[in-house]
């Protein structure tokens, strides 16, 4: 089991988000997932390493489960799974209540803001996105 943080983000719905079938166009997903990712960047990192480093989307892998519609009230919940390197691994699930819409893997590259080159993060950093394992914060 992960113990990674998770982040709640609220998503608006826009009238430009609906489609000619009349429910949310699959576009808008990505930029769901581009603004919540980059949302629980800058909420659970410290405040200079936001200011350091930008993220780069590689690659985003979504399944959708069921549509989203204009009024509809959506939830994304943003997970860090893992970092290797200068690259991020995420799961973003979209929901409607209890009831999933969309599951989302995508990989980022962390970019460092002064040279515009891939860049590691430090263990420190990574740490703010996970809770302390209870097995080493019992010994």
């Amino acid at each position: 089991m992960s113990n990674a943080i998770p982040h709640q983000y609220p998503i608006g719905i826009d009238a430009a988000d609906i489609d000619f079938m009349g429910h949310v166009n699959n576009a808008s997903y990505l930029k769901w997932v581009q603004e919540a990712v980059l949302d629980h960047w800058r909420a659970l990192a410290p405040s200079e390493a936001v200011a350091g480093h930008l993220w780069v989307a590689l690659k985003h892998e979504i399944t959708y489960r069921k549509p989203t519609f204009l009024d509809d009230d959506v939830i994304a919940t943003v997970l860090l799974e893992k970092v290797q390197g200068a690259r991020a691994f995420y799961e973003t699930i979209i929901r409607r209540g209890e009831e999933v819409l969309a599951e989302v893997k995508s990989s980022w590259c962390c970019i460092d803001a002064s040279s515009l080159r891939p860049a590691r993060l430090t263990r420190d950093v990574i740490d703010h996105f996970f809770a302390p394992d209870e097995k080493k914060a019992t010994q």
